[in-house]
């Protein structure tokens, strides 16, 4: 006889088949994951690595530029001498940002060592050119010996022009021959060469001439005091066009009034003024590069005593 009982499990025997069967896909299912996961982590790492640009060697810097001033000091065919461009200045930016760059090219081209002065009157007064050479002159260093009175509006074209040493005497590089606008026997302005010792020959510029002109004609007279021989260029066949003049007169209107006792003095010689009179305060030096080419900038405040010069001061 059977028995229904030997034909079905007992519940002991079906509860253990049903573990081993869980375990078995557990295990099985963990063996999966890890396979995936070692997978996954292979084929990333070898994205990363073709992704990754190939290590290269650092290309070297690359080498400095010549300094020329270095090579000016190096170099026994730029002569011992050194020249203080001193350039009187208010506010006229966009010529400055003209000259400099040409001055510093054209006297580099004639290997002439030089540092460009820019003196920049920022008092209240009205501009005194005179005033401000003399600064420059003071403040040019001990590294210069000698100077170029220059404005800033009037640029050489003619590389014959000499920029040199004026052992012999003062040279005026604007001669009357070649300005393109003053043509008179005894005019000393636009461009002027000095020794700084020729300069306190004459005691420097008289400070007495605020606003425009005139200064010039009286430093004339001071040249002639101290004996001093003028020479001027020889041999320049460009005439009125040997300068360029960047001046606008109809966007900046020079400073030519004439005020109070100012109209009868300004034909006078001033005979102690200049720089043993002249009072001024540096507020602040400034170091600049205009297109590569290098200036600096000495912001001054002059001084004016009103008692002697009430026109300093217009209304």
């Amino acid at each position: 006889m059977i028995h229904i009982s030997s034909l079905n499990p007992t519940k002991s025997s079906l509860f253990l088949s049903g573990k081993c069967t869980v375990y078995k896909l557990f295990g099985l299912c963990m063996v999966l994951l890890l396979v995936s996961l070692l997978w996954l982590q292979l084929s990333c790492s070898g994205d990363m690595s073709d992704r990754r640009p190939p290590l290269q060697q650092a290309p070297p810097p690359p080498p400095c530029p010549p300094n020329s001033q270095a090579s000016a000091v190096d170099d026994p065919s730029w002569g011992p001498h050194k020249l203080a461009l001193i350039v009187p200045f208010r506010e006229r930016f966009e010529e400055l940002l003209v000259f400099v760059p040409f001055m510093h090219t054209f006297l580099n081209k004639k290997k002439i060592r030089h540092k460009i002065l820019v003196i920049n009157q920022v008092d209240h007064y009205r501009f005194n050119r005179a005033s401000l050479i003399n600064v420059g002159q003071l403040e040019s260093g001990n590294d210069t010996d000698y100077l170029a009175m220059h404005d800033v509006d009037l640029l050489p074209l003619n590389e014959a022009l000499d920029y040199g040493f004026p052992e012999e005497g003062p040279f005026h590089v604007a001669s009357p021959e070649l300005h393109p606008l003053y043509h008179y026997k005894t005019y000393v302005g636009g461009i002027l060469l000095l020794t700084k010792k020729h300069y306190s020959m004459c005691n420097g510029m008289s400070n007495r001439f605020w606003g425009w002109g005139r200064e010039d004609d009286e430093f004339y007279r001071r040249l002639r005091k101290a004996e001093l021989q003028l020479f001027r260029p020889s041999g320049i066949t460009t005439g009125y066009k040997t300068f360029l003049h960047i001046h606008d007169p109809a966007w900046r209107k020079r400073d030519q009034k004439r005020v109070a006792a100012q109209k009868q003095e300004q034909f006078k010689v001033d005979p102690e003024g200049g720089l043993t009179n002249l009072r001024y305060q540096v507020e602040s030096r400034q170091e600049l590069t205009i297109s590569g080419a290098p200036c600096t900038v000495i912001n001054t405040k002059l001084e004016c005593d009103q008692n002697q010069t009430p026109w300093c001061l217009l209304g």
